[in-house]
């Protein structure tokens, strides 16, 4: 591995930022991927201890569930094939694309396991991470909790093709209404479950400041500026993310306890 400057656009392999060129990264010969500078090598991610605080078990697996769920059909979508064709089912489940509702999943769980790998990276004293959260009650699940000095983050990731953009509609004579488009299509719903997560996470912390992000991994976001917040909620990538929570070195909230309060309420998926 070795620093570079970009002769070819590339997007970084960890948090998927795109990178032009004439950028700064670092080249992975082996794997012929690019990383950005910010972002930890692999070597570094498999030595650096865990809080003490923490254990695997407890913080849990970025993308777990997705990953389950997305096996679950592939197996059921194989085994409706096989069942279809008899002797020929071998052949059926290696010829047949899988179907678009059951790859979704997959792709869902990828983009929840890289944004939790760079999460991961930047855990320590003062800030925790938790990951793929049961809400209780409900098959839902909460991608990723980060607690730092200053408050909670509750983080949904999401692996969108497109731009993500805010439109607003109305204004003066109607009301207003801001809803959030990725790709010209209306992705507004998205608000709405994080809004959910975030009372639930609120009622648990009480007077801790609770805030709400949408990271999309793999979207088509601009050079200069895209990030942006609506009915409170952060719509950005997985980069900006992580410099705004390690911005939050300063404030009172105590960590270990409030990650142990998320972590008891809160069971991995």
């Amino acid at each position: 591995m070795k620093q570079m400057r970009l002769r070819y656009a590339g997007a970084c392999r960890v948090c998927s930022t795109p990178l032009p060129s004439g950028t700064q990264a670092i080249h992975e010969p082996d794997t012929k991927t690019v990383r950005c500078l910010e972002c930890p090598s692999p070597m570094s991610q498999e030595t650096e201890p865990l809080p003490q605080d923490s254990s695997p078990a407890e913080t849990g697996a970025a993308g777990s569930s997705a990953r389950r769920e997305y096996e679950r059909r592939k197996a059921k979508d194989e085994e409706r094939l096989r069942a279809k064709w008899g002797r020929l089912g071998g052949f059926a489940v290696a010829l047949s694309d899988e179907r678009q509702s059951t790859k979704a999943w997959e792709r869902g769980a990828v983009g929840e396991e890289r944004l939790g790998a760079r999460l991961d990276s930047l855990a320590g004293d003062g800030l925790a991470v938790v990951h793929d959260r049961r809400i209780p009650g409900s098959k839902a699940n909460i991608d990723h909790i980060v607690i730092t000095r200053q408050g909670v983050w509750v983080i949904d990731a999401k692996r969108y093709k497109g731009r993500p953009e805010l439109k607003i509609e109305g204004g003066i004579l109607r009301p207003r209404v801001d809803k959030l488009v990725v790709a010209r299509r209306d992705c507004t719903k998205l608000l709405d479950g994080v809004l959910k997560q975030l009372r639930l996470v609120r009622d648990l912390v009480g007077d801790v400041p609770v805030t709400g992000a949408l990271c999309f991994v793999e979207a088509d976001w601009p050079l200069i500026r895209g990030a942006f917040a609506t009915r409170g909620i952060h719509i950005l990538w997985p980069q900006r993310l992580a410099k705004m929570l390690t911005q939050e070195t300063s404030g009172n909230v105590d960590v270990v306890a409030i990650r142990e309060s998320v972590a008891s309420r809160f069971k991995p998926s």
